[in-house]
């Protein structure tokens, strides 16, 4: 149940005041581009009765990068930001049984999570090669006719699909007068998990999502785990057992290394209350930034463990990050 990102800044000292988010602008060749210093993480904390605890202070906290303690340089609460949501819905052939499933799933996640004339989403389909079918809008009667409309057909190119939505992401509107960090960006993908187009690597996809500090949600259109009571002469779903194929393994690694969750559902009706759980947690989180002291500025996975010196909490945050080696570094080519 995580929400999770990082974020790298420059190598000139912080500035004074704490900063809402990482700053990621276009530079003059139309890449992206993100200093690589300040590591800033989004977590969420939960209390014994798995219920988000949205009041602690910057006192309370411990953060450790390779299990380094590491002094916090910025913190604060962030709640009520504006969403960014990028849906990304798999119309390749291999769910064609499935694809009532996946409109019905993509429709009740934005009914549960987007509110009108604050947060925004878009829809893009994932077939032989990802296509914008609806840019960023609020509306969504007409955002759940779109998704209606879609059909089955195609190869696969889910990678592709995740960081071309990244992109999306990175380019979506901000609120008047506001930043990239006044808003909080997610990437929600229904989908079987199986790839057989892409241009893109699963490892890059990934990294792009990582480095552009958007949280990933996925929903499993499998039902291969599924063993049912049928087997043993009854007809109902009542003895239901987990056996995760690749693809959805894929699914869980894209979720988990991201900061976000995993959903493997038999049901739309399954995920009423999760979508609920997901649009509380990104509108109730914290975040904390530090400057790495310990370790060598280089291309190797660093960890990122946060406690919190209250009793029974729990901290949800992504598992670490990638550090990069140089002070500019190019994460995404605008259109």
């Amino acid at each position: 149940m995580v929400a999770g990102r990082l974020g790298v800044r420059g190598q000139q000292p912080p500035p004074p005041s704490p900063p809402q988010g990482r700053q990621v602008t276009p530079d003059q060749s139309g890449a992206i581009r993100q200093n690589v210093n300040l590591v800033d993480v989004l977590f969420t904390v939960f209390n014994s009765k798995n219920k988000i605890v949205s009041d602690l202070e910057k006192g309370d906290f411990r953060v450790y990068d390779d299990n380094l303690q590491q002094e916090i340089r910025f913190f604060s609460r962030q709640t009520d930001l504006p969403l960014r949501v990028g849906l990304l819905l798999d119309t390749s052939n291999s769910i064609r049984q499935r694809l009532q499933f996946e409109q019905e799933a993509a429709t009740d996640f934005l009914f549960n999570v987007i509110r009108r004339n604050k947060d925004l989403a878009f829809l893009m389909n994932v077939d032989d090669s990802p296509e914008l079918i609806q840019p960023f809008t609020d509306d969504l009667q007409h955002l759940r006719d779109v998704i209606l409309r879609q059909r089955a057909g195609g190869g696969t190119a889910l990678y592709d699909a995740v960081y071309k939505g990244c992109e999306e992401l990175l380019r979506s509107p901000t609120p008047p007068g506001g930043t990239i960090p006044d808003v909080r960006r997610v990437l929600v993908v229904i989908s079987d998990g199986d790839d057989n187009l892409s241009r893109h690597s699963r490892g890059e996809a990934l990294d792009m999502a990582q480095r552009a500090g958007i949280v990933i949600y996925t929903i499993s259109t499998s039902i291969d785990w599924i063993i049912t009571d049928q087997e043993a002469g009854t007809s109902k779903l009542t003895n239901r057992k987990f056996q995760k194929n690749a693809g959805d393994r894929v699914m869980e690694q894209f979720s988990v290394d991201s900061g976000g969750r995993a959903f493997f559902p038999y049901h739309v009706d399954d995920l009423a209350q999760s979508f609920k759980d997901i649009g509380d947690e990104l509108r109730n989180q914290y975040s904390l930034g530090y400057v790495p002291a310990g370790h060598a500025s280089n291309k190797a996975f660093h960890s990122i463990r946060i406690s919190v010196d209250a009793k029974g909490m729990q901290v949800h945050a992504r598992k670490g990050y990638y550090a990069n080696v140089t002070d500019s570094t190019p994460i995404s080519a605008a259109h």
